[in-house]
């Protein structure tokens, strides 16, 4: 059945990076705490006949006031590529953070494709709480909603294929409604985790990062981005710095920038 499905070439885009420490990355910290960086994708899913970018990344004003390293807006990496935000169709939402849906307004004419969940969670009671809010930014969830009053906003309650080949699929766990995406690759299934795993140790050794709203649905999401991945090999954590090592580039002008996660990896 798989043969019958569109084949997407996948890119993670590299836009940010930080600098920091193994004990900020896993609840209860880690034994071995030494410098451990972070990098900051979204990512670019296309066919002849289908465009997708999955999160929108943040801007200068969420670097400096966050402290982290802006390498390029994400609208530049998509330019790299050939793509035009303005003009692309389908944004997928994994999660509302600021560094998931900062810059959404560069991509004037897309529908953004969002859990239920996460809007109810960004927009709720438990916003009250520093834990909980401190990945938002207030003006980019209003800005959102407005974007919901004219009717740019498509909700899925659950598991939804968006065209043959690309499908979202709750997790939870770090945010109350986060989503990651499954697409068909010349490879097989690659699954784009976003932050349902920041780093692939987190789901290879079962642990979690900090920020996180549910520590079960959380554990619970690794098992099934590994039900929903042609292999371990096809799931791509969403800040790991690995990612760019493991995976070709996209061109060797594009060196450090973008990789193909539509090929397999090295390691």
């Amino acid at each position: 059945m798989d043969e019958a499905l569109p084949e997407y070439e996948v890119y993670a885009i590299r836009y940010a990076t930080r600098e920091s420490s193994r004990r900020n990355y896993f609840i209860g910290g880690d034994p071995h705490d030494a410098p451990m960086s972070m990098d900051y994708y979204v990512w670019l899913i296309r066919n002849e006949d289908r465009t997708f970018v999955v999160d929108t990344g943040f801007g200068p004003e969420a670097a400096s006031k966050r402290g982290r390293q802006l390498l390029r807006t994400p609208a530049q990496g998509l330019a790299l590529l050939g793509v035009d935000a303005a003009e692309v169709k389908d944004v997928i939402v994994t999660h509302m953070h600021y560094d998931h849906i900062g810059t959404f307004d560069a991509f004037g004419a897309a529908q953004f494709h969002l859990q239920d969940d996460e809007m109810a969670y960004a927009t709720g009671r438990h916003m009250r709480h520093r834990q909980f809010n401190h990945g938002y930014e207030v003006e980019e969830v209003v800005g959102m909603v407005r974007m919901v009053f004219k009717d740019r906003v498509n909700f899925y309650r659950g598991d939804a294929r968006l065209a043959p080949g690309v499908s979202l699929h709750r997790i939870g766990g770090h945010t109350h409604g986060l989503q990651c995406v499954r697409v068909h690759t010349q490879r097989g299934w690659v699954v784009l985790a976003s932050d349902a795993s920041h780093f692939y140790e987190h789901f290879e050794g079962k642990r979690v990062f900090t920020t996180v709203f549910n520590v079960g649905e959380a554990i619970d999401g690794y098992e099934k981005l590994q039900a929903l991945a042609q292999s371990p090999r096809h799931i791509v954590p969403g800040h790991d710095p690995l990612v760019m090592q493991r995976y070709p580039q996209a061109s060797a002008a594009l060196e450090g920038i973008a990789v193909r996660l539509d090929q397999a990896p090295a390691q």
